[in-house]
């Protein structure tokens, strides 16, 4: 019996990751921001490319923004913040 190695028209399979990087990223962040005290994240996407997270979305507070940034910096594997968040006055 000849043993070959597995080929596609003489290129090697690709085998794409169930779960890519940066959707397991998003997720961490998007998880932090929800359990953080201090902001209603109900109206925030999170957004990763690499080690870059984008904050896009709406909160209800000013303050909420740069708490927001604050979060995502603390999780494991961002290295930088680009925060477009806007906040809605409310009233």
């Amino acid at each position: 019996m000849v043993f070959k190695h597995q080929h596609f028209h003489e290129t090697p399979p690709e085998v794409e990751a169930e779960f890519p990087p940066s959707a397991t990223l998003e997720g961490a962040v998007s998880d932090a921001l929800a359990s953080a005290g201090g902001i209603d994240a109900s109206d925030v996407a999170v957004i990763a490319r690499g080690s870059e997270v984008t904050l896009s979305g709406t909160v209800q507070l000013e303050s909420e923004i740069a708490r927001a940034e604050e979060v995502a910096l603390g999780v494991a594997g961002v290295a930088t913040v680009r925060n477009e968040l806007r906040f809605t006055r409310s009233g």
